[in-house]
């Protein structure tokens, strides 16, 4: 063979090992885009998102849609510069969702708990708005804490150091002025029996505070008589809260909470009303437009990016707390302008 032979055959080897390389070969990064949304009012298939059993119910109107992040894994070289050339999709180190010391299942799970928290702390948020009862939970409990083997998650906490849990920032407040070593009573209620009095001794703090330690993670959840049920398969992290939250409310008061609109958002919350910030704004903005939504609810900690990025036509409304929000949905059924971003 010729130099001219040996040079062609060296550049198809080249082009064919690239072809290879780009088609097979799989980058160290994930694909970031719009996911599917789903209308918290409407049915996920033949099933009602939120469904609530044992209360009046009213009739609700238009949407209220939570937003999702669509990750795509696994791509080649060809794959991600295909997506990312496409303008829907942005590229992030595949290690910042998927982080190597955890497992794809690990993940998984932790997305899924962080999903059903967001339903549980939903319902929490809707009930303590329209004025329901809550009660005082124990959370997660410090494994060799002193409450360790005295109380269990899910006890019902009725007092701490004399002082009534009527809020999860209760028992921090009971506790304040001790210090490590004094004794406290616990009054709490497990399952459906009797009250019961358990007195503990608190450790010394972790965190290097100087109260007492009691190794307990309060928590509240609806004391209510009635079952609260939010079905939707394949969707990970906490994100929904302010949207299930919204259609909690609407469900369970007479007119439509949206004015009869296409109203989506997005926003973790907590159980007093508060909005979180959140990640992928403009992604869940852009499925949101092209699904038909006209409002969209920022987290006021989202406005800046949301500004920057919101499609045409997409009407912005800020929101902290969750009186906010239904605030901007009360301006939309009245013809007002929201507060914007």
């Amino acid at each position: 063979m010729n130099r001219r032979s040996w040079t062609l055959l060296t550049s198809v080897v080249l082009v064919v090992a690239f072809g290879l390389l780009g088609a097979f070969v799989r980058v160290p990064y994930v694909a970031l885009g719009p996911g599917p949304t789903y209308d918290t009012l409407g049915l996920d298939g033949d099933i009602p998102v939120i469904s609530i059993d044992g209360q009046q119910t009213f009739p609700t109107g238009g949407h209220l849609n939570m937003t999702t992040v669509s990750v795509t894994d696994q791509l080649s070289l060809f794959g991600a510069l295909g997506l990312w050339a496409s303008g829907r999709y942005a590229l992030a180190p595949r290690e910042l969702y998927f982080p190597p010391d955890k497992s794809e299942q690990q993940i998984e799970q932790e997305n899924t708990e962080a999903f059903n928290d967001s339903q549980t702390t939903a319902e929490t948020a809707a009930l303590r708005y329209l004025g329901y009862p809550t009660k005082v939970l124990v959370g997660e409990i410090v494994k060799g804490s002193p409450a360790d083997g005295v109380l269990q998650p899910g006890d019902h906490l009725l007092t701490a150091n004399g002082q009534p849990m009527t809020e999860a920032g209760s028992l921090r407040a009971a506790l304040t002025a001790t210090k490590p070593g004094d004794r406290v009573e616990i009054r709490y209620r497990h399952a459906d029996q009797p009250e019961q009095a358990a007195s503990v001794q608190l450790a010394a703090n972790p965190s290097d505070e100087p109260q007492g330690f009691l190794g307990v993670a309060a928590t509240e959840r609806p004391d209510v008589n009635f079952d609260i049920k939010i079905s939707l398969a394949d969707v990970g992290g906490p994100s929904a809260g302010l949207m299930f939250t919204l259609a909690i409310i609407d469900k369970l008061t007479p007119g439509e909470l949206n004015g009869g609109r296409f109203v989506a958002g997005t926003g973790e919350i907590d159980p007093s009303g508060k909005v979180g910030p959140i990640g992928g704004i403009p992604f869940k903005m852009v499925k949101a437009r092209e699904a038909g939504a006209t409002t969209f609810l920022v987290p006021a900690g989202n406005c800046a990016e949301a500004e920057a990025q919101a499609p045409e036509g997409l009407q912005l409304a800020k929101v902290a707390t969750l009186d906010d929000a239904t605030k901007a949905l009360d301006a939309l059924r009245n013809n007002r302008v929201p507060t914007s971003c």
